[in-house]
């Protein structure tokens, strides 16, 4: 099992305002790929909290309804688990990003995965590839 960090959900999901460099296009095909697999089966886990990361861009950024389309799917995907968040562990994940030198839903990521025994992340954020113990994927 591995984590999805929200990056991947919003490069998979969005459609671009402009035309991809090429770097950005492998990116957003690799992002669908990995959504793709998810979908189909392959068991991932993430937080409510990087659910809701992607729910503030798009909605942000597509009509309601649309908005409101993309996360009912995303959110029944068949082999993605959605692990709740307490107070404490948000708190802690906090103290840790500066300890870690990560962002805050980096570092509950982080913890979440450290929690749960998952030792790889699907991500396009290098900032993970310094937490130790944890290896980043990107397709």
């Amino acid at each position: 099992m591995r984590f999805v960090d929200s990056n991947v959900f919003v490069h998979a999901l969005l459609k671009p305002r402009r035309s991809l460099e090429r770097h950005e296009a492998e990116i957003k095909e690799g992002a669908k790929k990995i959504l793709t697999r998810i979908e189909e089966g392959e068991e991932a886990v993430t937080t409510v909290v990087h659910v809701s990361e992607v729910a503030n861009i798009l909605e942000s950024r597509m009509p309601p309804e649309g908005s409101w389309r993309v996360l009912s799917a995303l959110a029944s995907m068949r082999g993605l688990t959605l692990a709740g968040v307490t107070g404490d562990a948000y708190r802690a994940a906090i103290q840790a990003s500066n300890i870690l030198g990560v962002g805050v839903n980096d570092s509950l990521a982080y913890a979440a995965m450290m929690d749960g025994g998952v030792r790889e992340i699907y991500s396009f954020d290098r900032h993970f590839d310094g937490l130790p113990e944890i290896r980043r994927v990107t397709e």
